[in-house]
């Protein structure tokens, strides 16, 4: 699925985070139209979540950071989405990408302090850690559905470098939507290191 504007065709500023979301979203968008027929009830890495669940949530997800850019403070539970029909979710998503793309097309919104379950922080570094998150749901997804997206690494890099300082410990507090961080081996691949920081155990795989 392609997006009729894209935050990666945009002018870069210093320390921009929008194309990094922009590739993010469009890996997400991606490893969404590959989940075969049927799947959408299978289990994810997300114990709460089957495939179909997950999706309203990166959906409610999307639809918090569109509403952060307008001074939404985006604290407390996302609220879950559902009743988008087994064949909407490409449109119903993709329509949601390009509503974050038109909050955040003023770069003045990337200085607008947000607040968030970790505290206040510039929007900037508020849309580095939510390409970290959405990553992580494409990660959740793919695995879920038996996928390998190619992840691009030096946006792993930036969303793992953005999430280690929203979450600096791997002991997460009460309120913190992400459990503690699971160990992984020193060299492990980016997109390992980055849902392993989230609380994700990297070789997860669907019970048989």
């Amino acid at each position: 699925m392609t997006t009729t504007t894209s935050l990666t065709q945009r002018p870069l500023l210093p320390s921009d985070p929008r194309p990094d979301f922009g590739v993010a979203t469009g890996l997400a968008l991606a490893t969404l139209d590959a989940v075969p027929t049927g799947r959408l009830s299978a289990p994810t890495p997300c114990d709460e979540f089957d495939v179909r669940a997950l999706l309203g949530h990166v959906l409610g997800v999307l639809r918090r950071i569109t509403a952060a850019a307008g001074g939404v403070p985006a604290v407390g539970p996302v609220a879950p989405v559902t009743g988008v029909p087994d064949d909407g979710w490409s449109a119903t998503l993709g329509a949601a990408v390009r509503d974050v793309e038109a909050a955040w097309a003023d770069p003045a919104v990337l200085d607008r302090e947000m607040q968030l379950p970790f505290g206040t922080m510039p929007g900037a570094a508020a849309l580095a850690g939510w390409t970290a998150e959405i990553s992580t749901h494409t990660w959740d997804l793919a695995a879920a559905t038996g996928q390998t997206p190619e992840w691009d690494e030096a946006v792993l890099g930036r969303a793992l470098d953005a999430v280690r300082r929203k979450l600096p410990t791997p002991q997460r507090p009460p309120g913190v939507p992400f459990g503690d961080a699971v160990p992984v081996p020193d060299g492990a691949p980016v997109v390992d290191q980055l849902v392993a920081w989230q609380g994700r155990d990297p070789h997860w795989q669907p019970s048989t």
